[in-house]
Order: structure tokens, then C-alpha cells, then sequence
């Protein structure tokens, strides 16, 4: 899918975050991740980003990375953009992202190196050496030891024609509002904060015009609805959801650190869809924090 496309595509509607699969042993359960994804893809959302960080990117080996992305290509691929992440150092996100486009991802979630502390010149090097080696859509991820300033990501959207959208982790409402005014709708811009939904209005006004949502693991209609009540500016409705659901939510997965993505497959638990454990380092939620979920997502699926 050629990188203005593929742009065009995810600012449509809603973005999808799926987790990966494990089995009782902690390797990656193919078939069902599959079985997630094909019943993700039922309810027309505008991208599928495999492996993120709701996806436990972060634990999974290159080797892994590829086969999780061939497998949501080969089952998705034709019905839903797949976006494959590429991370750690330059020589690893390069490969990634070479891997990414031979197994025909539509496009890449460029996320930060790890570890590593580095000068904006530094980190738009890292970025123009990824988009140099593929010709896919780019999507950089602007977060931890990785925060792109307003003058930066100009830089790169002159100098690399496929880096397509800005993916915000960081929330600094003066970084967002100097990058949109000076690069506008060059890029898209998608709200990465966990969890989106919480900032999803205000950063609207923001230029970030979609997010990607965790919550569309588990409960997939609720998660539409509230882009749609967001999109149409509907105050109302927004903050009734927030305060029926999403502000509650965030009570339980802000008991531990690293939550964000256990309170997701405990989530899918909940509603029958079997989503397994977390790898460490990340922890399940206890049984009662399981049962507190479980009485609070029956109000809304």
C-alpha cells in the first residue's frame, strides 16, 4: 500500500492495538491470535498495529516480531492495513523493518530504542535510516528516551517522503501544538497515551485525530462508540462514558505498574475471549482485581 494510502487509511476511523497470544508455556499461540484478529477485524476499524506495546512488542525476540506479523498479515491482511512495529537500535529497527515488508506489512510503528538517551539529531538519523530502507508508510512513536521536538519531525517529513504520521506518547500539550503548527497535515497524528481514551477530545483540538485503542481488544463496540461520540464532538456522551467506564477502568489498572497491557487480556478473560497471561516482566491482576473488571465491563458489553 503506498505511504500516502496507507496515511489516508488509518485517519479514517479507529486504530486497533491486539495483544499477543501466549500459551501455557509463554510461546507465542499462532492460532489463537488469529482467532483474536479475525474477530477484530469484524468491526471496521481503519488499522491493525501487530506487536506493539499492548502487543508485548517489547518481549518478543525479531524472530517472534516476524512470525506475529506474518501471521496477522496472512489472516487480516486483506481486509484490515497491518502495521508492523520495528524497534530497538538502528541495525535492529532496519531489519525489522525490511522483515516487516517482506512478510507485507502495509506500513511501520517506529517505536523508541531501547535504553539509550540521544540528541534530536541522533534519533532523526535513527528515523531516516529506517525510512530509507524500506519504501513503507512510517509512523514514528514520540515517547520515553524517544521525544521528537516541533523542529525534528519537520526535518524528517521534509527529508523522508514515507514518514507518514507522529504517534504521541508524551502529552505535552506546547510540543503537540508547535509540531502541528509548523507541519499541519503533512502527518497524521495519532494520540498514543494509555489509555487514549482518556485524552482522546482534548488532543482533538490537537490535530490528533485518532488514537490507538487497547480497549477495542475486549470490548470492541464500546470502544467505536466512543470514537464516534469524540469525532462528532459530543461532550456529552464522551464524559458519560468516561465516567461510567473508562475513569473506573483506569482505577483498576493504576493499582500496579504495567497494567496498561495486563488489564487488557484480563479484560478479554472477562468476556470469554481467552486472552492468556502476560511475560514477565509484567504481572496478571489479582483474583479481585479480576472480579472488580468483571463487574465493571458487564455494564458496557
Amino acid at each position: 500500500m503506498p505511504p500516502a494510502e496507507l496515511a489516508a487509511r488509518l485517519g479514517t476511523g479507529l486504530l486497533s492495538f491486539p495483544v499477543t497470544h501466549f500459551d501455557d508455556q509463554l510461546a507465542f499461540d499462532e492460532p489463537r491470535y488469529r482467532e483474536h484478529l479475525a474477530w477484530q477485524a469484524e468491526f471496521g476499524v481503519a488499522g491493525l498495529f501487530a506487536g506493539g506495546g499492548t502487543g508485548e512488542g517489547f518481549s518478543l525476540t525479531t524472530t517472534e516480531i516476524d512470525a506475529v506479523v506474518r501471521a496477522a498479515v496472512g489472516e487480516v491482511g486483506g481486509r484490515v492495513p497491518v502495521v508492523a512495529p520495528a524497534t530497538g537500535g538502528t541495525a535492529q529497527a532496519v531489519e525489522l523493518a525490511r522483515a516487516a515488508s517482506a512478510a507485507g506489512a502495509a506500513g511501520l510503528l517506529l517505536l523508541p530504542p531501547y535504553l539509550t538517551e540521544g540528541t534530536q539529531a541522533g534519533l532523526a538519523a535513527h528515523v531516516t535510516a529506517v525510512c530509507s530502507a524500506v519504501d513503507l508508510g512510517v509512523i514514528v512513536y514520540s515517547r520515553s528516551n524517544a521525544v521528537f521536538d516541533d523542529v525534528t519531525v519537520a526535518e524528517l517529513a521534509d527529508r523522508n517522503p514515507n514518514l507518514i504520521g507522529l504517534k504521541d506518547g508524551v502529552g505535552d500539550i506546547e510540543r503537540l501544538t508547535r509540531t502541528y503548527a509548523r507541519v499541519g497535515e503533512r502527518l497524521l497524528y495519532i494520540g498514543g497515551l494509555p489509555t487514549a481514551e482518556t485524552f482522546a477530545l482534548p488532543l482533538l483540538q490537537l490535530g490528533v485525530t485518532t488514537y490507538s485503542s487497547a480497549l477495542y481488544n475486549f470490548a470492541p463496540e464500546f470502544a467505536l462508540r466512543f470514537f464516534a461520540a469524540v469525532r462528532a464532538q459530543d461532550r456529552a456522551s464522551v464524559y458519560a462514558m468516561l465516567n461510567d467506564f473508562v475513569i473506573p477502568y483506569l482505577d483498576i489498572r493504576n493499582r500496579a505498574r504495567g497494567y496498561a497491557v495486563s488489564i487488557i487480556k484480563a479484560g478479554l478473560n472477562t468476556v470469554g475471549r481467552n486472552g492468556g497471561r502476560v511475560r514477565p516482566p509484567l504481572t496478571d491482576l489479582t483474583a479481585d482485581e479480576q472480579a472488580s473488571l468483571g463487574a465493571l465491563i458487564s455494564k458496557v458489553v
